[in-house]
């Protein structure tokens, strides 16, 4: 057997190392000639996936050498290019009308409503068009969502809630969209899941449910998920239920199909969030779901697309698979600390970094702008999230000090541009403290020179009247605020004034971080200001780019 894969990337790695262990032939195609996945396979095409009729001149070399039994992706928006190929080439898999309409979310909701499926109402907007207008005309009315017509990772996607919101929306969409359209459709609130599944001559084997772990309103950054779903028996069925419809209404007949779905009570239920002919990204297909069920996903997703009776499955063997993802705040990449660490923790299984040295990191709004994820397996839910979590609260990304990106966030400009209706705002602090706390911080100096007789880092304790200890609140890295504090104060190699009492030993990550001797300040505010806004992060930062600044003088 032969096949050709369209992408190289992390994504496509499980398709890759999955066919060749059947013994088949593994042509690839990628626009990336270093993508991870172009080594591992038997013949490497650079062909951007963009560009069919190049992708047919390659699959016309390989089927010409090896011959070729099926065309095949996974975690990509390249669905429709799969099925152009097949239809050319007379291989097996959906029609390429049937897989735009599983790309495009204008053709996917028009065909959801016309079976009857529930999907939020919607309209299409181009650049210029007068999307309050238009939505209104259409019987619309805010709050609405913005997505790109035909992107995937969350880009480009937002919730608007005034008009200026849904203006700003529109125009910051539309970039990313290849038609040049953006979707304008009712807000759906509720939980959200992920689904994939095989589907073979109309039949669905669903292959794993997970709840999704979507946060930073208004954008829809997904920090994690966790699989089997913790929700009952009833959700779930209803859930799977209207997935099901939504495959059958787009035609999807053969291959593979993914399910972002909600849970929404106050609308009756289960409603489609978007249908994909593909297995998943987001290390589900190839990674949680495996790891929880036993079940090889990528194997019968090949199969099917080969034309196979997929391989029988074994039982589900009840384990949890969860993903968890590490952030940053604006800045420079200086180097990302416990990694060895976090993937040396029980029950994780693996850990992708996508930074590294030197790379620009932003606040994320979207799932390509996280910095890293982490993968576990456990016997159970709550000892998968807490070793995802731990990992988590491992790994720092410790920025380049004095850079103006990191020192405008933690000034707090931007802070409240996006306010969200229950008071929350985007790009959001890592710690909402108590006003007592906040009342001692701003009663405390900037900064003050070493005190008599004291040579090194120092930063002021926060008096017994704050409270801290009692500070309930943990950030996005799952770390509470003091928490926080002791891991800045670490690894910026910095103690607290007049309230030093920790003989412990320096662990892994003071070890990585080359901290440097002989430059001697004391932080006050700053220090704390910077953990209210970015978390031990931050502190971090403010520690390093104080001892830049010390040493510059």
């Amino acid at each position: 057997m032969t096949v050709f894969i369209l992408g190289a990337g992390v994504m496509q790695i499980p398709a890759i190392e999955t066919a060749r262990g059947l013994g088949w032939f593994v042509a690839v195609a990628d626009a990336n000639a270093q993508a991870p996945g172009a080594s591992l396979a038997d013949s490497f095409h650079h062909v951007d996936l963009k560009d069919l009729e190049g992708l047919k001149a390659a699959a016309t070399s390989i089927r010409s050498m090896h011959g070729l039994d099926a065309v095949f992706t996974a975690g990509t928006d390249f669905s429709a290019a799969v099925a152009w190929l097949a239809d050319r080439l007379d291989l097996p898999g959906i029609s390429h009308e049937v897989a735009l309409a599983a790309s495009d979310k204008l053709r996917m909701r028009s065909a959801f409503a016309a079976a009857g499926v529930p999907s939020p109402c919607f309209v299409s907007i181009a650049a210029g068009q007068p999307a309050l207008q238009m939505a209104s005309l259409a019987g619309l009315s805010l709050p609405l969502v913005v997505k790109p017509a035909d992107s995937m990772g969350a880009r480009g996607c937002r919730l608007a809630r005034t008009p200026a919101d849904l203006a700003d929306a529109c125009a910051k969409a539309l970039p990313y969209s290849r038609s040049g359209h953006a979707i304008v459709e009712e807000y759906m609130d509720g939980p959200e899941f992920s689904i994939d599944a095989i589907v073979v001559d109309g039949r669905l084997r669903i292959r794993g449910i997970a709840d999704r772990h979507v946060t930073f309103s208004p954008y829809f950054v997904e920090l994690g998920h966790t699989m089997p779903s913790a929700f009952g028996r009833e959700v779930v069925d209803e859930v799977l239920r209207v997935f099901e419809a939504g495959v059958h209404a787009l035609g999807i007949t053969r291959g593979a199909a993914k399910g972002d779905m909600k849970w929404c009570p106050e609308r009756g239920g289960a409603m489609i969030g978007e249908i994909a002919a593909r297995l998943s990204g987001g290390y589900m297909s190839g990674w949680t779901y495996p790891y929880a069920s036993g079940i090889e996903v990528t194997r019968e997703a090949l199969e099917a697309a080969a034309g196979l009776e997929p391989t029988a499955a074994p039982a589900d063997r009840g384990w949890v698979g969860a993903e968890r993802a590490y952030i940053s705040i604006p800045g420079r990449v200086g180097i990302v600390l416990g990694l060895r660490t976090a993937l040396a923790m029980p029950y994780v299984k693996d850990l992708f970094t996508r930074v590294s040295k030197g790379d620009a990191c932003v606040f994320p709004s979207n799932n390509v702008e996280k910095c890293g994820n982490v993968i576990v397996q456990a016997p159970d839910r709550a000892t998968a999230a807490s070793a995802a979590e731990a990992a988590i609260r491992a790994i720092v990304v410790r920025l380049e000090p004095a850079r103006p990106e990191t020192d405008s966030f933690l000034r707090g400009e931007g802070l409240g541009a996006i306010r969200n209706e229950d008071g929350s705002v985007w790009p959001p602090s890592a710690f909402s403290p108590p006003a007592a706390l906040l009342a001692a911080v701003e009663a405390m100096p900037d900064a003050l020179p070493p005190a008599s007789g004291r040579d090194g880092r120092f930063v002021l304790a926060l008096p017994k009247s704050a409270h801290a200890d009692s500070f309930g609140d943990r950030d996005w890295a799952y770390r509470g605020f003091l928490e926080s504090a002791e891991l800045a104060l670490r690894l910026g190699g910095a103690d607290l004034l007049d309230d030093l009492d920790d003989d412990s030993a320096v662990d892994d990550m003071a070890r990585e971080s080359g901290q440097s001797e002989g430059v001697s300040f004391v932080l006050g505010s700053r220090f704390w200001k910077a953990l209210i806004r970015g978390g031990a992060q931050a502190a971090l930062y403010a520690i390093d780019t104080e001892v830049r600044s010390r040493r510059g003088r």
